[in-house]
């Protein structure tokens, strides 16, 4: 096996494992030992390979978890727990960051909010861009035609 192979299978189990174990939220220590893999040399592999820290990467899957689970739940604050956050705070700052908006703004599907959007023209084809006064909170590109 190749270094570039046995890195791709070492990320891609890294991968898994937070998909796996995201609800418990996983540090990095955690990660990196179950690929073997001191947490240094992982934190430099895994950024170089998925474009992301493993901590970010953490926090998007966490995010989609609550996205897809926040009209399921009885409150914010059991959604919170749920996710294995430890406060209300860190959940709303997360979708504050990763979403251009609040749990709360997200759950009611954005009402009351000023979003922009506009169709632009990028190197990979063109796209929606959608912002709050937060920033961006959707990108959708196009298919390309023909």
């Amino acid at each position: 096996m190749t270094d570039d192979s046995r890195t791709y299978e070492q990320m891609a189990a890294a991968i898994a494992y937070i998909h796996a174990h995201h609800l418990e939220q996983p540090d990095l220590d955690a990660i990196a030992a179950h690929v073997h893999l001191s947490k240094h040399h992982f934190q430099r592999l895994f950024t170089q390979w998925a474009g992301v820290s493993p901590k970010r990467f953490l926090q998007y899957v966490t995010v989609e978890y609550a996205k897809a689970n926040i009209d399921k739940t009885r409150s914010l604050m059991a959604l919170t727990h749920e996710v294995g956050l430890s406060s209300p705070g860190r959940l709303h700052d997360l979708f504050v960051s990763l979403e251009a908006m609040s749990p709360g703004e997200y759950k009611t599907g954005g009402a009351g909010m000023r979003i922009f959007y506009g169709i632009h023209q990028t190197p990979f084809g063109r796209c929606l861009i959608a912002k709050t006064a937060r920033g961006i909170c959707n990108l959708l590109f196009f298919e390309r035609c023909g």
